[in-house]
């Protein structure tokens, strides 16, 4: 990433644009499934009681695996690791839009889990590093916090 003088980052901003929409995707998933449950289950043709598994299969992956996550990031890059959680949860999700049966459904919402615990963890770190000056980086984590705020919301 390119540095301006002082060791700023010239495109912080940016940085924190795509982080940030990054996160909110993360946040959103969790939620926004909810909204697609009822037709998902009429067309796939599952239970009531089979429905919480899809949004628990997600649930479980992410928060079990964040710490692993974030280790994996300080192991093997933060950049890396963020890219490949991006990536990784965006061909989970079509994998989840494209489900044909009820299992491939879960397991795929249990991927994206898996890639949003490498994702997360790899974002907060990328904005510690990004943002330098203390003023700057309070604005940069405010702002991420009100996207995760509005995903969840």
């Amino acid at each position: 990433m390119p540095h301006t003088g002082g060791g700023r980052h010239e495109h912080r901003w940016l940085i924190l644009a795509v982080i940030g929409i990054a996160q909110l995707m993360v946040v959103l998933d969790a939620t926004i499934v909810n909204i697609a449950l009822p037709s998902a289950q009429r067309d796939l043709g599952f239970s009531d009681g089979n429905r919480q598994w899809v949004v628990t299969a997600y649930a479980l992956a992410f928060g079990s695996l964040l710490l692993l996550g974030g280790r994996i990031a300080d192991l093997v890059g933060r950049k890396v690791v963020f890219l490949a959680g991006l990536a990784g949860f965006a061909v989970a999700s079509a994998l989840g839009g494209a489900a044909t049966s009820f299992s491939m459904l879960v397991a795929a919402r249990a991927l994206q889990g898996v890639f949003g615990a490498l994702l997360a963890p790899a974002a907060l770190s990328l904005l510690t590093t990004t943002f330098t000056d203390p003023r700057e980086r309070a604005k940069a984590f405010g702002i991420y916090g009100a996207i995760a705020g509005a995903g969840g919301a």
